[in-house]
């Protein structure tokens, strides 16, 4: 038996092609799966439950529920579907994660996470973080807003996000060692995964406790990015789309 884990899809209508290959991955290689875990930002945005028709997550919850019925399947928010919340965990069927959270992954206790809170030198991300993504009063406010309202909250976010990614380099945008490390050591683990910085690659790092590996997801922007864990280890492979 195998384990999956996937991240940033940034599902959007405006890329048909991706959700088309999620589904096909849902519908196809999902099922041969033990389980499922999705690491953040599935969507490009998802400004409340409530909206998923206007959004036209529908048909990709119906296909998230199908392989949910069938094998236990997790989901970990990211810094752009950090909205969602029990309407999307009932459509779904996929339980909604703490970010953060360790798993037993074969045997090896795993740190799992979208990846952006180890991104400290990313100042501006961090100030986001903290006055949206962790709070709860933001939440409350936004969420009471008319969707069309919130719709053009997104577009705007998503404007500033990339004025912020042609402004800052790559290095600040990603994580940060030092922040690594103290995961390391505070979750008492060897291994973590997450996405969020869409630069796939395989980590290794001597810490006082031992060797420990960091695997980091690609996106699904031009290939699928699918980790692949079982007994005998963890591979990365890319998919075309």
């Amino acid at each position: 038996m195998h384990t999956y884990i996937i991240s940033d899809l940034h599902l959007t209508p405006q890329q048909p092609n991706v959700i088309e290959a999620f589904m096909q991955f849902m519908a196809g290689e999902a099922q041969s799966a033990e389980q499922l875990y999705i690491l953040g930002d599935l969507f490009e945005y998802w400004i409340g439950d409530d909206a998923a028709p206007l959004l036209g997550a529908e048909p990709v919850l119906a296909q998230m529920q199908a392989l949910a019925s069938k094998i236990p399947c997790f989901f970990i928010a990211g810094n752009r579907d950090f909205l969602v919340g029990p309407q999307f965990e009932q459509a779904s069927g996929f339980k909604i994660l703490e970010d953060e959270s360790v798993i037993d992954l074969y045997g090896q206790p795993t740190l799992i996470l979208h990846g952006d809170s180890l991104c400290i030198d990313d100042h501006a991300h961090q100030l986001f973080r903290q006055q949206i993504v962790t709070n709860a009063e933001w939440r409350e406010q936004f969420l009471g807003l008319e969707i069309p309202a919130r719709i053009e909250a997104a577009k705007q976010a998503r404007m500033e996000s990339q004025a912020h990614k042609s402004n800052v380099s790559m290095e600040i945008m990603d994580v940060t060692e030092s922040a690594v490390l103290e995961r390391f050591a505070d979750r008492n683990v060897q291994q973590m995964i997450h996405g969020h910085t869409h630069r796939q690659a395989t980590h290794d790092y001597a810490t006082p406790a031992g060797d420990a590996r960091r695997y980091v997801l690609g996106d699904w922007l031009t290939t699928a990015s699918v980790l692949k864990a079982d007994a005998n280890g963890i591979d990365i492979t890319n998919y075309p789309i």
